[in-house]
């Protein structure tokens, strides 16, 4: 099922946005294997391995690549592959002698993606680093945050899953569209600094412009203006609303019943702060239950900030079954949708196991080579 059925891609396994990167593929149809360490390395966050959701939907086999059998199984994994997919610090796979020159000489129409925090040169290439870090660098966290504050970090989603695993698969994806037309495969960097700089395309252009010249917390949709903001209400919760057009704003204020010549002239920043504490006042008198009633559905461009055990009960979301239950787990659903080629289910993260192994290798490499990789010890 999915677009992708039938591609063959192999995931050298590793942390945020490489594994990120494989479900994604692995969900949309792709056939992913995932090489796993004999002693993976953890991130700190440790779980039982049905809550460790990115290793979800595809199969898994133990090497050890530090043994010249076990580059050998590689290589050969290679032969048969679309693509290759490794987030190692550069110059880490071509001292193990799977680096892309020998990869791409077993296999010339192999797109090879590696994804790194500084990408694979440069004065910081083989610095140590994480997203928060490759966010900064880039003026994005910079811009992220109230004013007044310190810059908030957004969790891990725009550095390592926006600008590295979405990045890094869109590169693998036009690769292997290219490979298909004329035969030759290609090297993808995805950097994280290079993604998360993309991905603020558009503020930049903001910025050079001069309409959020301000510091952080001061422009129309960073928390500056009272029409893109977060309001508390009369219980604690909190609600959004983004009315940024003009006749949604005036549709937000009608039904709030507010005066919009009391309220003042929207583009007026020095407007904003009296603006807000007006708005802040009237959403506290009500609960966001009830503002949920009167505003929900409307052109006032406003929705509850849910919690993370809230946002899968929500009706429009149960609707679309964004989330689902797998084994017991509420998760996102994947995505996006395809009306002629439909999405799996997503499957459990599965445990390196000898039936596992010989599940995950079928299609991969002939039985009696499993069965002799197995009896020399190189797969468990």
């Amino acid at each position: 099922m999915g677009p992708l059925s039938g591609i063959k891609i192999i995931e050298l396994a590793g942390l945020g946005p490489c594994p990120m990167c494989a479900m994604l593929l692995a969900e949309l149809g792709a056939t992913v294997l995932r090489i796993e360490r004999r002693e993976p390395v953890e991130l700190g966050l440790k779980r039982p391995l049905r809550f460790d959701l990115l290793r979800r939907s595809r199969s898994a086999i133990a090497l050890d690549l530090k043994t010249p059998q076990a580059i050998d199984v590689v290589l050969e994994l290679v032969s048969g592959a679309d693509a290759l997919i490794e987030g190692f610090r550069p110059g880490v796979m071509e001292r193990l002698g799977l680096g892309p020159d020998v990869c791409l000489a077993r296999n010339p129409r192999l797109v090879y993606g590696r994804v790194t925090g500084w990408g694979q040169d440069g004065p910081l290439a083989q610095a140590a680093g994480h997203d928060l870090n490759y966010v900064a660098v880039t003026g994005v966290l910079n811009a992220i945050g109230q004013r007044g504050q310190p810059p908030t970090p957004p969790l891990n989603l725009v550095g390592d899953f926006g600008g590295g695993a979405l990045y890094l698969a869109m590169g693998v994806l036009a690769g292997i569209v290219n490979a298909q037309r004329n035969g030759q495969g290609q090297i993808v960097d995805a950097a994280m600094v290079d993604g998360t700089a993309s991905l603020a395309t558009f503020f930049f252009g903001l910025h050079a412009a001069g309409l959020i010249p301000g510091e952080r917390g001061t422009n129309a949709i960073d928390s500056g203006s009272h029409f893109c903001n977060v309001y508390q209400c009369a219980d604690g919760k909190w609600v959004a609303i983004s009315p940024t057009e003009g006749r949604f704003h005036t549709d937000l204020l009608r039904r709030m019943e507010l005066d919009p010549a009391h309220v003042g002239e929207q583009s007026d920043r020095g407007n904003w702060p009296r603006a807000y504490a007006i708005l802040a006042e009237r959403f506290r008198t009500k609960t966001r239950a009830e503002w949920c009633a009167l505003l929900e559905g409307t052109d006032a461009c406003f929705a509850p900030v849910l919690t993370w055990d809230e946002a899968p009960q929500h009706p429009h979301l149960r609707a679309r079954h964004t989330f689902v239950d797998v084994d017991g787990v509420v998760q996102p659903a994947p995505a996006p949708r395809f009306n002629r080629t439909p999405l799996a289910m997503p499957t459990p993260p599965q445990p390196v196991t000898p039936a596992g192994t010989d599940a995950a290798l079928d299609g991969w490499l002939a039985p009696d080579t499993v069965a002799r990789l197995r009896a020399e010890g190189t797969i468990q």
